[in-house]
Parts: C-alpha cells; structure tokens; sequence
C-alpha cells in the first residue's frame, strides 16, 4: 500500500490544531479527544519514519498556536520553542507501534514526552501542554491522583476510545458487520471514566483548618509592552493607589498580595523609597503584604524576588524565582543567539533562586509560585510538602498584548490548586488576577488592563492529595509500561507495506 504525502500532511496537522483549541483561550476541551483520536488513526500501519513525521507535523500545528504567545519576546525564541517541543510529538508518534499494540503504546508514549517537556528543554516548558484544556472539563479532577500527566493520560486515552469505537462504527455502517474487536477502545473509555469518577471522590487536601482574609491587588494599565517600554515607577503607584482602598475595609485583609515585578530597583531594597512605603502600607493595614521585586545586579544580571513585609513593617522573608522563563527573563546560549537575532529585547539574565517556595509569614505558611513556575507541577508539591496551606502567585503578564498566555496561566491555575489541595490567590498588574479553590473552581477573576482588588476569606489547608504524597514517579512508571506492552503485543506482526 502506497500512503500518500497529502494523506499524512493534512490529517496529522489538524490533529495538532484541534488539540490546540482545547487551550484557553479557546477553551473547547472535547477537541482534545478528537485530535488524539485523528493522530491516533492516522499513524496506523505507517512505517517509522513517516510515523515521525507525522508525530512532528502534529506538534507543530498543536505548538504553533498554543505556544504563539513566545512572539511576544522575540520571534526566534518562538521559533526555536516551537519545533524543539513538536520533537517530543514527533517522538511519540515512532514510538507508537504501527498495528498491534498501538492503543496502550500512543499513551504511553504521550504521557512519557509530556514528562519530558516538564523537564527539557531549558529546565521544560509545560506551558501548551494538552493537560491545561482540561481545566475546564470534567476530568480536572483525575490531577489530584496524577498530576498534569494522568490528565495527560486520559486525553490520549479518550482519543483512543473515540478513535477505536469510531472505526468500528465506520466499518459497521460499511460492511453492516463490526469487522473487528472493540476491547481497546472500551477498555480506554471505562479507563477514562474511572479517573474521572476517583479524582471526584479522592482526598483534596481536607477541610479548613482556618480562614484568612486575603487581597489581591491589580493596578491595572497598559498591555503589550515591556518594562523598559512602561515606567516602572507609574506600575509601583498604581498598586500602590489602588491598595489604599484597602483601609477601613469591612474585610480587613490579613494577607495582601501584590504582582511579580512591580518594584524594579538599580539598587538594594534596604532603604529605598519604595520599601519604605511598603512597610508603611503593611503597618498601615496591620496586614503582611507581598510585593514582587526585580533588582539589577552586576554582569547583565537581576534578581526575581518575593518580598513579605509583616503587620510591624519588618521585612520577614524574601523568596528568589527558580524557574526563569526562557528567552523571556533569560537567553540560552546568548553568545550564540546573539549572533542570529537582536537580543535587546532580554538584555538581562535573571539569577536562579533556591529553595521550596514555603514563605512562613505572619498570615501563615504560603506557596509562592512565581508566574511561569505555577505550570510546575513538582514546585507547587515542593512548597506543600514543606508546610504550605496556601497558594500565592504574584505573576506578571502584562507584555503580552493578547489573552493567550493571561488565559493559560489560569487554566495552570486550576490545575495546581486541584493537584495540592490548595486554595490558591494570584495577582497580576494588569490581569488576570484569581482566586481558585482546591476544587479548581475559580471563585474570583478580574478583567484585563482594569484596575481591581479583589478581596475573599481564603481557607488553609493542611491534608495530602494522592498527587501530593507520590508525585509523578507513578505515572512515569505506569506510562513506561504500557508503552512496553504495547510493543510487546506487537511482535510477530507482519511488517506494514510500503
């Protein structure tokens, strides 16, 4: 049998599109299934190499569109952003056994490259991942028993089942006969079913142990410009302004939480003008309030900081950004990209920090997870694990110009909250700032560019998901096997034709 070029180009391309449009801001999480399911017929009896090819073409149309916001620090980043992770689609797809054995191994596969793009290239990227259009469906529940890749899992799954059962029924309307087995495609659909039913009925991370009043303040602006391109000082007094509404509050915040970033320093925090005022504002409201601080530092450096000021106006910790965004708030390799593109647009690496993300305050003991580390899921269970009650993420989106990346941010909301059995509070200057509760429902969301605080009695929590406790190593683990049983039932199959 001869497939030809056009038979492999269109279908595998629209398979990364539709799984594309189950992101935010589309948010239509059943085309998910369908793009599984397209990829998944459409890689049957290929040989290996157009399998890879068709598993690359894939992740292009799926990363072109749910990774289009890296146009927004340079096109070259986005470039090279794009065909690295289509790689792990790509690799997929050969991995996938051609007839026998394809069900259990395109999962498999699929779970494990999503395991990879957590952890490469540049430190990984889950951001696009096909677990984020989930945040709005009904298996949002399965991440509390596997993390970002059991909702992963059952998306491939469902494409499975829908793929499986749709030939069948294809065939039948055909032939008037089924003219093959349904065991795969039924056993992924009751597989689909049971993680969605279990994730409902799994430990959340238990009942509240308290209650605690938290602002998040948005000073709202300009979008679609960077911070050399905005004042820095006018984004300070933005925040500023809108949390003097904050006095005399009926609600009378313990916690304010202001953005990532709107105090950009040249000079140490230690007797600036803007930490004076902070503590002033943390005095004032007899609150803790948590600012993002960027300062520069020698050699083209700076440092991404979460500060907390207590009820005294004492500064009672500092927590450092680990995860930088690449290409963003750092160039990889910039000697040799500096040779290919105009680097002006990054013309400072930020430092690495260290540690858990547990910032014990005052307020009680809170998660930071600053902007792009909220797609992590390892660094939310990190801070868990150390003592954390409370989600935080100052966040910062405020160059991009659309509402992709604002959109997916809060999707990765959802799902963190869901995973740790966390309530969780953002800010972000110009939007969106949320509230979400450990049942991944957004209870508060501004709009864009406006100025806003919103306000709410948040719970903490002290219990465990299963997630929390186990991490990814089950399913990596699970995800490893299936592929090898999947191979495994392909032996002794009869070579597909060329």
């Amino acid at each position: 049998m001869t497939v030809r070029r056009g038979g492999i180009v269109l279908p595998s391309l629209a398979a990364g599109v539709l799984l594309a449009l189950s992101l935010p801001p589309f948010g239509a999480w059943p085309s998910a299934f369908v793009g599984a399911a397209l990829l998944y017929w459409r890689l049957g009896a290929l040989r290996l190499s157009t399998r890879l090819l068709a598993g690359w073409l894939a992740g292009i149309g799926c990363f072109a569109i749910g990774l289009f916001w890296a146009q927004s620090f340079n096109w070259y980043g986005a470039v090279v952003l794009v065909l690295l992770e289509s790689l792990t689609t790509a690799v997929a797809a050969a991995a996938t056994p051609p007839r026998r054995g394809r069900a259990l191994a395109l999962v498999g596969a699929a779970t494990l490259m999503e395991a990879v793009r957590m952890s490469w290239p540049f430190g990984g990227l889950p951001v696009g991942g096909v677990f984020l259009g989930q945040s709005g469906g009904p298996l949002l529940g399965s991440a509390r028993l596997g993390g970002p890749l059991l909702l992963t899992a059952v998306v491939w799954a469902g494409g499975v089942a829908l793929g499986e059962l749709g030939g069948l029924t294809v065939r039948w309307r055909r032939e008037r006969r089924m003219g093959g087995r349904p065991w795969a495609g039924l056993v992924a659909l009751v597989l689909v079913v049971l993680a969605a039913v279990l994730g409902e009925v799994a430990p959340d991370g238990g009942p509240a142990v308290r209650t605690l009043s938290v602002a998040s303040v948005q000073g709202g602006g300009r979008r679609g410009f960077n911070q050399f391109e905005v004042g820095q000082a006018g984004v300070f007094s933005a925040e500023f302004d809108a949390s003097t509404a904050l006095e005399g509050s009926t609600l009378a915040p313990a916690l304010v939480v202001w953005p990532e970033d709107v105090v950009a320093l040249v000079r140490p925090l230690a007797g600036s003008r803007q930490a004076a005022r902070l503590a002033a504002l943390a005095l004032d409201l007899h609150a803790t309030v948590l600012a993002g601080v960027t300062v520069t530092e020698p050699h083209a450096t700076f440092r991404n900081e979460i500060v907390a000021w207590g009820p005294s106006g004492r500064i009672v910790s500092v927590f450092e950004k680990v995860h930088r965004v690449p290409f963003g708030e750092y160039v990889p390799f910039r000697g040799l990209f500096s040779h290919l593109a105009d680097l002006a647009a990054v013309p400072l690496d930020a430092i690495p920090g260290h540690g858990t993300g547990l910032m014990t305050t005052p307020a009680g003991p809170l998660g930071v997870l600053v902007s792009y580390e909220v797609f992590f899921a390892a660094l939310g269970r990190s801070s868990v694990r150390a003592g954390a009650q409370l989600l935080v993420v100052p966040t910062n989106t405020s160059s991009y110009s659309s509402e992709q990346m604002p959109s997916q941010e809060v999707a990765a909301d959802r799902v963190q909250a869901v995973e740790e059995g966390r309530d969780l509070v953002q800010a972000a200057p110009t939007g969106y700032s949320t509230f979400v509760t450990n049942r991944g429902v957004v209870r508060r969301h501004s709009a864009l560019s406006t100025r806003q605080v919103l306000v709410a009695a948040v719970p903490l929590r002290r219990g465990a998901t299963l997630y929390e406790r186990f991490g990814d190593l089950p399913m990596v683990v699970l995800a490893a096997l299936a592929l090898l049983a999947g191979w495994a039932a392909g032996m002794g199959v009869r070579r597909p034709a060329r």
